[in-house]
C-alpha cells in the first residue's frame, strides 16, 4: 500500500470501522443480525422499531472552511440534508420510508460557529422535510440539542437520530439474499428532481481523505481548527485545488462539488416498496465500506459487480491525487451508486424503469452465485478485485 492509503488511518478515519464492530460485537443487534439496520420489537403490536443514529461526519469541517472563505451559508443547509439523509437511507434499507422521527445533535464551538450558522443548519432540517413531503414523504422532526463544547470540538459536529416502525411481517432482511439474484444499482450522481444542483456523488464517507488530497496547502495555516493536530505534517491539505476553482459540473466550484448533499432514494422507493417490496431479498447503502458492505451481511456467497457505472469524475481526482491504487477505491467510495437492491431477474426492468422516472439511472450491475466462502468480486475496466 502507498503512503497516502496508509494515512487514511492516521487521519483518524477508517472505511471498515472493525475496532468499532469489535467493540459492540457482544450487544444486541435485535431480531436480526443481517438487517441492515437493527430492529427490536416495539410496545405496539405486530411493529418493529428501527433506532439509527449517524451525522454528515468530517463533512462540516470542509463547510466550514467554504462558508469562512465565501460568506454562503447554503453549505450549512445542506449539511442537515447529510445528518438525515445519513439516517433515513439507512433505515430504507429494512423497507421503512417513513413516517420518520428525527432527532439532531449539533455540538459547537461557540467561539467559532454563530447564531447565523445554526440558523441555517435548522432551515436545512425544514427545507428538506418539507422537500420530501412534496413526495408523500413524512420525516417530523422532534427537536434536537446544541451543545456548547469548545474544549471538545473545534468547529462543529452534526449527527441525528431517527426512528420509524414497519410491521414485523414485512421488514426486508438481508439474509435472504440468494444465487440467482441480480444487483440493481441507483446513480449517486447527476440531478435528481428534488435536488436543487447536479451532484458530485460524493455523499457523507471518504470526506476526509477526500478533502486532505485535494485541498491546497494554503488552508493549511488559514484553517488549522479544521483539522486534527495531530495529523502528520505533509498529510494535510496536500492536493492542488482551491475551493472556489472550477470544478468538472458547470456552475459548481469545487468546494461546492465535494460538499454535494448526500442524494436520498427515499422517493423513487417509496414507489418501489408500493409493488414490490415482499420481493426484493435485500438492499444495500454503500455507505462505509463502499463497494464492499454487503460482505458484512451475508454468508457463502460471491457478489459479482461486472456492469458498474462508470466513476464519478470526483473519484477520478481523488484517486489521482491520493496515489490510491483501484481496489482501495473500491473498498472506501461508492465509486457511482450508493444503493443496490437484491432482487430476482424478473424484476429488475421494472425497477429499473421506476427510478428513471426520477431522473435517477439505475441498471444491473452484477449477480449473485453460490461460494464456499464469503466473496466480492468487482470486475471494472480499471482490473479485477477480490475481497474475502
Amino acid at each position: 500500500m502507498n503512503k497516502i492509503y496508509n494515512a487514511y488511518d492516521r487521519y483518524g478515519a477508517s472505511s471498515q470501522k472493525q475496532d468499532v464492530f469489535n467493540a459492540i460485537k457482544n450487544l444486541s443487534h435485535g431480531i436480526s443480525t443481517t438487517t441492515f439496520c437493527n430492529l427490536f420489537p416495539s410496545p405496539f403490536d405486530k411493529q418493529l422499531i428501527a433506532l439509527h443514529a449517524d451525522g454528515a461526519g468530517t463533512k462540516s469541517a470542509l463547510a466550514y472552511i467554504y462558508y469562512k472563505e465565501t460568506g454562503d451559508l447554503s453549505v450549512w443547509e445542506n449539511l442537515a440534508i447529510d445528518a438525515i439523509v445519513m439516517n433515513t437511507d439507512d433505515i430504507l434499507c429494512i423497507g421503512s420510508t417513513g413516517p420518520f422521527y428525527l432527532t439532531n445533535i449539533i455540538g459547537r464551538n461557540r467561539n467559532l460557529i454563530n447564531q447565523d450558522v445554526i440558523s441555517a443548519i435548522i432551515q436545512g432540517f425544514e427545507k428538506f422535510t418539507n422537500k420530501m413531503s412534496e413526495y408523500n414523504i413524512d420525516i417530523m422532526l422532534t427537536g434536537g440539542e446544541t451543545a456548547d463544547i469548545g474544549d471538545l470540538t473545534k468547529t462543529l459536529t452534526l449527527d441525528a437520530v431517527a426512528a420509524s416502525f414497519i410491521s414485523e411481517n414485512h421488514y426486508i432482511d438481508n439474509k435472504n439474499i440468494q444465487s440467482g439474484d441480480v444487483i440493481i444499482g441507483l446513480e449517486s450522481t447527476a440531478q435528481a428532481h428534488w435536488e436543487d444542483m447536479p451532484n458530485s456523488g460524493i455523499g457523507s464517507n471518504g470526506l476526509t481523505l477526500a478533502r486532505h488530497t485535494l485541498l491546497n496547502n494554503i488552508y493549511k495555516n488559514l484553517y488549522p481548527e479544521s483539522f486534527d493536530n495531530n495529523t502528520e505534517n505533509d498529510l494535510i491539505y496536500c492536493g492542488n485545488y482551491l475551493l472556489t476553482d472550477e470544478s468538472p459540473i458547470a456552475g459548481l466550484d469545487m468546494g461546492k462539488f465535494i460538499l454535494s448533499p448526500t442524494k436520498t432514494y427515499l422517493p423513487i422507493m417509496k414507489e418501489i416498496f408500493q409493488y414490490y417490496c415482499n420481493d426484493i431479498h435485500g438492499i444495500i447503502h454503500c455507505t462505509g465500506g463502499g463497494q464492499i458492505k454487503v460482505k458484512r451481511f451475508i454468508n457463502n456467497l460471491r457478489i459479482i459487480k461486472n456492469n458498474l457505472f462508470s466513476v464519478p469524475a470526483l473519484f477520478e481526482m481523488i484517486k489521482t491525487s491520493a496515489n490510491i491504487d483501484w481496489m482501495q477505491m473500491y473498498e472506501i467510495f461508492n465509486m457511482g451508486h450508493r444503493l443496490e437492491l437484491y432482487v430476482p431477474a424478473d424484476l429488475a426492468s421494472e425497477i429499473i424503469a421506476i427510478s428513471g422516472k426520477y431522473n435517477v439511472k439505475a441498471k444491473q450491475i452484477g449477480y449473485v452465485e453460490n461460494n464456499d466462502t464469503t466473496e466480492i468480486v468487482i470486475d471494472s475496466k480499471h482490473g479485477v478485485f477480490v475481497y474475502n
